[in-house]
């Protein structure tokens, strides 16, 4: 039997289908997606869920009447169009949790959010998500001296020449390829390029994969400027990343050729909705308690859902989203503003909920302490 809360999710690509599908089991839910295929895929699902086709990157678009009963809204646009999405559904005044992963400070929002009594949380997935969750759950057992988190979302079936399907927006990878890391060495914020530092990481399951640096610590390095060492690399088979240089390297990546060349990726990387992919994941925080060294590190490796036809990056993406807004929908969170993942990860019951909400989905996270 449905509650009567009314969610609205924004944007019906791969991960924005599962986020609704996943929250219609218990409530109303709206899905709003300038694409009609989107719909047409998610009516197809689940024929309890309403479909709205509308523009969200339009200015003529009326945010307050798409809007106006929801109880919650959820954000999983592109990350292109985050920002802009973001502020309109503050301005309508409605609590949020956002997955878009857009690239612009949040500051004007926090205050906007305060202004209009509304509760956001971005980057509320995997990476960005879990891995905030997890550092918020350690600043106050420990004092940190290094965070450092590895995630990729692969295709099972390896594919040459990329060996890569994208889990989510093609788009917001090709940005991954291109902006520069930001990161922290001995105390010091730097700025290195994406792709560099390649390194091996073994996962059990999966063998070797290769790490390099992206910008994917966000807000992390804000939160907790007093952390000596953190960073983040995303996760590909071998090789795909000096592909990627080699493309870059000639000139397909310059903006006079960006769009020609999006367009081939596109069209390479797309994921089907049958096509099995694997999330793997490390999160590894390490520093002194009770004046011991001690390393907690939280790993996962998810795979594609054959009985529900779901992408791992979907389900680990969305169901932490959505165990996210299940837990606001409950009243648990009273302040106003725009926040990131890791303030939220610091309540221990917040981040507990979490833990269970995903397990109880066959999302597994295990995790390790080495003193």
């Amino acid at each position: 039997m449905l509650s009567n809360k009314k969610i609205t999710v924004l944007g019906a690509g791969m991960v924005g289908r599962t986020i609704a599908r996943e929250l219609a089991k218990q409530h109303q839910v709206t899905s709003i997606d300038f694409s009609t295929e989107n719909l047409r895929r998610l009516a197809e699902k689940d024929a309890t869920i309403t479909c709205i086709s509308a523009d969200l990157s339009h200015s003529d678009t009326n945010f307050r009447e798409l809007l106006s009963d929801a109880d919650l809204v959820v954000s999983a646009v592109p990350g292109f169009l985050g920002y802009q999405v973001l502020e309109q559904i503050i301005l309508c005044g409605k609590n949020v949790v956002d997955i878009s992963f857009f690239p612009e400070s949040i500051s004007p929002l926090h205050q906007l959010a305060i202004e209009k009594n509304v509760t956001a949380v971005m980057d509320c997935g995997v990476a960005p998500g879990m891995s905030n969750l997890i550092l918020g759950q350690c600043i106050h057992k420990m004092e940190i001296t290094e965070f450092v988190f590895y995630v990729g979302g692969l295709p099972i079936l390896r594919e040459p020449p990329f060996e890569y399907k994208a889990p989510f927006s093609p788009i917001d990878v090709i940005e991954e390829y291109t902006r520069p890391a930001r990161l922290r060495k001995a105390g010091n914020a730097i700025t290195l390029p994406a792709l560099s530092e390649k390194e091996l990481i073994h996962f059990e399951e999966l063998g070797e994969l290769e790490g390099f640096n992206t910008d994917g610590l966000r807000s992390l390095l804000d939160s907790y400027p007093n952390i000596p060492d953190m960073s983040e690399k995303t996760l590909r088979y071998p090789g795909h990343a000096q592909l990627i240089e080699t493309l870059q390297s000639i000139g397909f990546f310059k903006e006079e050729h960006l769009a020609a060349t999006a367009k081939v990726l596109l069209e390479s990387w797309l994921q089907k909705e049958d096509d099995q992919d694997v999330t793997a994941m490390k999160v590894i925080v390490r520093g002194i308690q009770n004046q011991q060294p001690i390393t907690i590190e939280y790993s996962l490796i998810d795979y594609y859902d054959q009985q529900q036809k779901l992408s791992s990056m979907s389900r680990t993406t969305g169901y932490t989203c959505c165990a996210m807004a299940e837990w606001m929908l409950q009243g648990n969170i009273t302040k106003k503003g725009v926040f990131p993942p890791e303030i939220m990860g610091e309540d221990d019951a917040l981040f507990g909920f979490i833990i269970q909400y995903l397990q109880h989905r066959n999302v597994n996270w295990k995790k390790k302490v080495y003193q």
